[in-house]
């Protein structure tokens, strides 16, 4: 027999449940889905990066084809620019059009989007963290994942580490 007791245990009772039935990563992407857990930092951590827009730009469809695999590159908006073949007023203009995203802010979502499933996922440092997905500034990696998500780093994981994971 399993009960709750509360105006909203019935949250924790489903999440239990979809974690015992159907796994931790499946009881994870289901809080963040519909936004469960603790909320006393509002709905920033939970928020991830709006899809694309669907566009017609090949040259921005080629740069994001290829910024998935290379978003931890050094200096990525130059590299960016170098291969888009365009000036970079140019392909900065464009990419804004086709993305809604400065080519920095695509970046930097990506980016964060990444931290955040290491962080869910995976026992590693921040600093660890910080440099797999591009940045060699722990402390601006910190910063700028505080802003975007409105948590810490060690915030976001103590929230949203898989269960079954070592703490």
């Amino acid at each position: 027999m399993i009960t709750t007791g509360g105006a909203s245990s019935w949250q924790d009772l489903a999440l239990y449940l979809i974690g015992r039935f159907c796994g931790a990563e499946e009881a994870a992407r289901v809080s963040r889905l519909f936004l469960l857990g603790d909320r006393g930092y509002g709905q920033l951590p939970f928020a991830s990066m709006a899809r694309p827009r669907q566009h017609s730009d090949a040259v921005v469809s080629k740069i994001q084809a290829w910024l998935v695999d290379n978003y931890a590159t050094a200096n990525p908006v130059s590299a960016m620019v170098g291969r888009s073949g365009l000036s970079e007023r140019s392909f900065k203009r464009r990419f804004s059009a086709a993305t809604g995203y400065t080519p920095v802010e695509y970046v930097q979502a990506l980016r964060i989007e990444e931290a955040k499933q290491i962080l869910e996922t995976e026992d590693v440092a921040i600093e660890d963290v910080s440099v797999s997905v591009g940045y060699e500034d722990p402390t601006f990696f910190r910063r700028l994942f505080k802003r975007r998500t409105g948590v810490t780093p060690a915030q976001y994981r103590q929230r949203n580490r898989i269960r079954g994971l070592p703490a």
